[in-house]
């Protein structure tokens, strides 16, 4: 078993990263129903949350099937992290995580996210402010460092460890790489093996197949791993990983009764959580996604991303279904990872 504070997740557990305009409710429950250990949501600015503001609002919100869930905020001012801290607690969720390595240029030019790597003591400031203001387990998920010449991440692990947080996520790469290069997790492994280290280490960055996922487990020790942009449209690799971790060997893929089964139980969610309007536009960037790879699929998806009526996109994914309901996917067809710069920090 791996706490993080009071939560208890399975052993080498699998986390989804937050992702902007990707990490929603819908896509959350979907990916925990395929196996993640535990999802965050979109990165919330803590400015806008206490202004109020609609968008910082709405991500805050979270459902009982999506648990564990944390909530991740972005700032550069102690006193409004601290204040964001206070009203995350009083919505509810697992645990409050804080984003220090987003490397978007907007954010990073306000003094957040990838912006604090330049300056430990602030990082440190910042963290016990959310510490002070919750009683849930906050956690860290952060970069190497800014750039070669400064990857602090065995002091700052430390430092973090020591300001209160239950956990720390690392990603590979340094801000100036953005999300270009292979990660290098030789860092995080010797954080995790730092016999000082108490709290549970999670890597990521490039975790893209279950024999990855496994390679890293034993090359770098640590105890859990974060997958972002492999999850977009493939959510299945969280069952993939979990299997191969237990057995050694891959599962079958997903065949297309059930990419179509997904696509179903997103859009209920997406339908459920923005309305029919709102609801009917966010899946439309999904099902190309969701269905790539199935031979001749481009009219039934050209289909999809005009129809505004549930019913409509229901007709067309039955006659997906039933026109491929015996076809057999390649193991190279099926295994897909979506490389779209999202922020997963």
């Amino acid at each position: 078993m791996v706490n993080i504070g009071d939560i208890r997740l399975p052993e080498f557990p699998l986390l989804l990263a937050p992702m902007e305009d990707v990490s929603d409710p819908p896509f959350r429950g979907v990916c925990r129903a395929l196996g993640a250990d535990l999802t965050y949501t979109e990165f919330i600015n803590s400015d806008s949350l206490i202004k109020g503001a609609i968008r910082s609002r709405r991500k805050l919100d979270i459902f009982e099937a999506e648990r564990p869930v944390g909530i991740q905020l972005y700032g550069g001012d102690e006193e409004s992290m601290e204040l964001a801290a206070e009203i995350v607690d009083a919505t509810g969720p697992d645990l409050l995580d804080i984003n220090f390595g987003c490397p978007v240029k907007g954010i990073v030019h306000r003094g957040a996210g990838a912006g604090v790597l330049r300056d430990p003591d602030r990082m440190v400031r910042l963290t016990e402010a959310c510490v002070r203001a919750t009683r849930l387990p906050v956690t860290v998920k952060t970069r190497l460092g800014w750039d070669d010449a400064s990857k602090n991440i065995e002091e700052v692990a430390l430092r973090l460890q020591d300001a209160g947080i239950k956990a720390l996520t690392i990603h590979g790469r340094t801000r100036c790489q953005l999300y270009k290069g292979e990660a290098d997790w030789t860092l995080i492994g010797k954080v995790k093996n730092n016999p000082r280290i108490r709290i549970p280490i999670f890597g990521n960055g490039d975790i893209d197949s279950a024999e990855k996922a496994l390679e890293y487990k034993n090359r770098y020790g640590v105890d859990g791993v974060m997958v972002g942009r492999a999850a977009i449209g493939y959510p299945w690799i969280f069952r993939e990983i979990r299997h191969y971790l237990e057995t050694g060997r891959l599962p079958e893929g997903p065949t297309v009764v059930e990419r179509v089964a997904v696509c179903r139980q997103h859009l209920a969610g997406a339908l459920g959580w923005n309305g029919p309007v709102q609801g009917i536009n966010e899946m439309r960037g999904r099902y190309g996604h969701y269905l790539r790879g199935i031979p001749d699929i481009g009219d039934y998806v050209k289909q999809l991303v005009r129809l505004s009526d549930p019913g409509e996109v229901e007709l067309v994914l039955a006659a997906i279904e039933d026109r491929y309901r015996d076809h057999v996917l390649t193991t190279e067809s099926i295994r897909l990872v979506n490389y779209h710069t999202h922020c997963a920090l």
